[in-house]
């Protein structure tokens, strides 16, 4: 993905969530195909489990809650209440679905039925709620934070991105992340 950070405070979330969502659509697609009789790609459940949490959560999260979030409370908007306290909560909610997704996953591999239905109901949920939260980003809170944080304020935020792109997470840069998402796509 290139990085564009100077068009908004929210332009490099924006595409982060493009990424995420051809993901989440791809397991959906390995869900469905799984309940019409098709054998579920393990390996592949695994690959994504690792992408939502490295990518999804440790990164692209990680800059929300750390940088844009904060951002916006400077700005007078609440972490308590309102759109960030929900997109607080959907983050846990999240962690919650994928930690159940990769604590039944070798279970659901060996065979244990009730860890192959816990990994679904899991992902399913995840899937679900993904969709609806990069949604509520895109088209709420996202647009009230390219309206709140401009000029000076923009600027050190989008610096702030590139300092945690340049991280890694559990020694996977973002870039090697992106290309595991290509691997799973």
């Amino acid at each position: 993905m290139t990085e564009n950070h100077d068009s908004s405070a929210t332009a490099v979330l924006r595409e982060e969530h493009q990424l995420i969502l051809s993901v989440a659509h791809h397991l959906k697609g390995m869900l469905a195909a799984d309940r019409d009789g098709a054998p579920l790609d393990y390996d592949t459940v695994g690959k994504c489990i690792t992408f939502f949490r490295l990518f999804a959560d440790a990164c692209h999260h990680g800059k929300e809650e750390d940088l844009l979030f904060p951002g916006m409370e400077a700005q007078g908007m609440s972490r308590d209440t309102g759109p960030i306290a929900v997109m607080l909560y959907e983050h846990d909610q999240g962690r919650a679905f994928v930690a159940t997704m990769a604590g039944s996953l070798e279970g659901a591999r060996s065979g244990d039925n009730q860890a192959g239905d816990d990994l679904r109901t899991a992902a399913d949920g995840f899937i679900s709620l993904i969709v609806d939260h990069i949604s509520k980003e895109d088209n709420i809170l996202f647009n009230m934070a390219d309206g709140m944080i401009v000029g000076a304020e923009c600027v050190e935020l989008c610096a702030g991105y590139e300092e945690v792109c340049g991280r890694t997470f559990e020694g996977r840069t973002k870039e090697d992340l992106e290309r595991l998402a290509e691997e799973i796509l």
